[in-house]
């Protein structure tokens, strides 16, 4: 059959293929529209000797341009693919103005391999080349990034895929890395600058009166004595993000919602989807409407396979899930913001052109008692507490400071759900009150809340997750492939609180930041130890320790899964067990970057036992 093609078809058709070529070039290969999966063949970073040079580029999204920190002039950075069992040299040149320098992160490296400035290494200088060089003992799926100043906001990521040296125990016939991530044209010092100035300044969902008034509105959820509630206590229940769409564009490999990444595939294939969570601040609830997932590994390590229809994945986590489409139509995959004010959009289909409904955002959700560190409580009964002695107090709990609650010391619908709290001091309660935390917790101004009965939240799917109808993947839900190596029970516990003051923007360890000479958090050369997180804010922290793997204690003992970074919910506690096999020093922080920059980081420092060969 003969086929005719019009001039004016070809004409279009060369013309709109060069202008892809002219956007294509900002981007690795791997990250291009119409991406067929990763093959052999296709241009990526590989072997002993790797090349990358930092530099300044100009980036483009939605027709507009902008200043990024980019490796190899492309962003995302170029997919570096390894082999477990290999060794790897990383020649990096800075061509900036400024120090930089690369963590490789969840790689188990020598620590003065690890990349983070001022603890593991000086950092690269200005005009300088330094060489990484390590064994690589592990495989899946990771990244990397700057850990100098806020570069990692201007582009500087990348992703890499370690084969495993035996056969894949998950089956599948085509890949597709996934890097989500978060862009603004503001320079990040500004972005702090405004958020220091008003804790609130990008959040465009708050309360209204008008909404109040909305019967029926599904963002509007309160009653009004819940809304008088939150209000006397100067809290605010939408605020979930710091940084928002009101400054972010929320890229999928590099492209914008508008610029429509697509991945291909056949139908009946098993597609394998590595999903990186490089954004900045922002968490994403990740679904494919009308396509199921089944996670295969979470943080580069296999789990027992689980299906899902959504999952939240906080900054600096890494996902692999498996999805099998059978039919010949698009699908779009959704990266929603957690506080539902945008989204990252490609579409998964069986040749370019193809589309598929993009769902509208869902409501915003809004924090609960529960969130607050009141898990399980009747608020309900706390609507009408007196808080008006506190008309001058800013923040969280700072507004509670000295709350006359005596009226509630009988109260039992109030403090009776309290899971675990000791009620009789429900007469005197304060949510700064020190007594109320270890002596390592240093309250100040630092500091606007305490979590007076935080629970595991292991189990919970995320904020705005646990009524969407459909299931949500959980920390609870992950098993580890293979037995947990180390049997030991743990000799000890370290607490250890996650502090800030949300509207001053000031965030710590145990309410002192890392600038004020924090003591750093001291193992033993392979002690055996339980890390309990306790989020006092209401704000998801992704809590990231380097160079180690840790359990998360979920309730499978021996089969625990292995992560470098969790989410913990607010108002909520998680517990890791973790056996310190790596000596050095290693970062310790949040890995939302701005909170870490404002003092959330500490330093994990691993020596061997006294009289103990190294």
């Amino acid at each position: 059959m003969n086929t005719l093609i019009g001039r004016r078809t070809l004409l279009r058709a060369s013309t709109v293929g060069a202008a892809y070529l002219g956007l294509s070039g900002l981007f690795p290969a791997w990250a291009r529209s119409g991406s067929a999966g990763l093959t052999p063949g296709m241009p990526t970073l590989s072997g002993e000797d790797i090349h990358l040079t930092v530099g300044q580029s100009t980036f483009t999204v939605n027709g507009r341009t902008g200043h990024a920190v980019t490796m190899n002039g492309v962003l995302p950075a170029p997919l570096i693919r390894l082999k477990e069992g290999q060794n790897v040299r990383l020649h990096v040149q800075n061509t900036l103005e400024e120090d930089t320098s690369i963590h490789w992160h969840g790689l188990i490296v020598p620590f003065q391999m690890d990349g983070v400035p001022g603890v593991s290494f000086p950092g690269i200088k200005p005009k300088t080349t330094f060489t990484y060089e390590f064994p690589i003992v592990q495989s899946g799926t990771y990244w990397y990034h700057s850990h100098s100043g806020l570069q990692e906001q201007q582009g500087h990521y990348g992703p890499i895929i370690i084969d495993p040296a035996d056969p894949d125990p998950v089956a599948y016939d085509r890949e597709h890395v996934i890097v989500l991530s978060d862009w603004t044209f503001l320079e990040p010092h500004v972005l702090v600058q405004k958020l220091k100035q008003e804790g609130g300044y990008f959040n465009r969902q708050k309360q209204t009166l008008a909404g109040m008034l909305r019967e029926g509105d599904p963002e509007e959820k309160m009653s009004p004595s819940e809304r008088r509630m939150w209000g006397k206590m100067r809290m605010d229940p939408t605020d979930i993000s710091d940084v928002t769409a009101a400054a972010y564009t929320f890229l999928i490999n590099g492209h914008g919602p508008q610029e429509n990444w697509t991945g291909l595939f056949k139908p009946g294939e098993r597609v394998r989807l590595r999903f990186i969570n490089a954004a900045t601040m922002t968490i994403f609830n990740v679904r494919i409407p009308g396509l199921p997932m089944t996670v295969v590994s979470a943080d580069g390590q296999n789990v027992r396979p689980v299906q899902v229809e959504e999952f939240q994945i906080g900054n600096a986590e890494t996902y692999d899930v498996i999805i099998q489409p059978t039919e010949d139509k698009a699908f779009t995959l959704v990266a929603e913001t957690v506080d539902r004010s945008g989204m990252g959009r490609a579409t998964l289909t069986t040749r370019l052109g193809m589309t598929a409904p993009v769902p509208p955002l869902r409501p915003r959700p809004t924090l609960t008692m529960k969130d607050m560190g009141m898990g399980g409580m009747d608020h309900g009964s706390m609507a009408d507490m007196d808080h008006s002695a506190h008309g001058a107090a800013t923040g969280a709990a700072a507004a509670m400071t000295g709350m006359d609650h005596s009226a509630h010391g009988a109260t039992a619908g109030a403090a009776a759900p309290m899971a675990g709290m000791d009620h009789g001091s429900m007469g005197d309660m304060n949510m700064r009150d020190k007594s109320k935390v270890p002596p390592s917790v240093k309250v100040g101004v630092g500091v606007d809340a305490i979590a007076m009965s935080p629970v595991d939240r292991t189990g919970d799917p995320g904020l705005g997750l646990e009524d969407v109808g459909h299931k949500v993947l959980t920390y609870r839900d992950l098993m580890s492939l293979t037995p947990n190596p180390d049997k030991r029970a743990p000799t000890r516990t370290v607490e250890v609180h996650l502090t800030g003051n949300m509207e001053r923007f000031m965030w710590s360890f145990d309410g002192e930041k890392f600038s004020e000479g924090a003591e750093p958090i001291r193992f033993e050369r392979n002690e055996r130890v339980r890390v309990v997180l306790i989020n006092d804010t209401m704000m998801t922290h992704p809590i990231h320790l380097h160079g180690h793997f840790f359990e998360v204690v979920n309730g499978h003992t021996g089969s625990h899964p292995l992560k470098h970074t969790v989410n913990v919910l607010p108002g909520g506690k998680l517990a890791f067990d973790l056996t310190a096999d790596a000596p050095g020093d290693w970062a310790f922080h949040c890995h939302l970057l701005l909170h870490m920059h404002a003092g959330m980081f500490r330093v994990v420092t691993v020596r061997p036992l006294e009289g103990a060969a190294a």
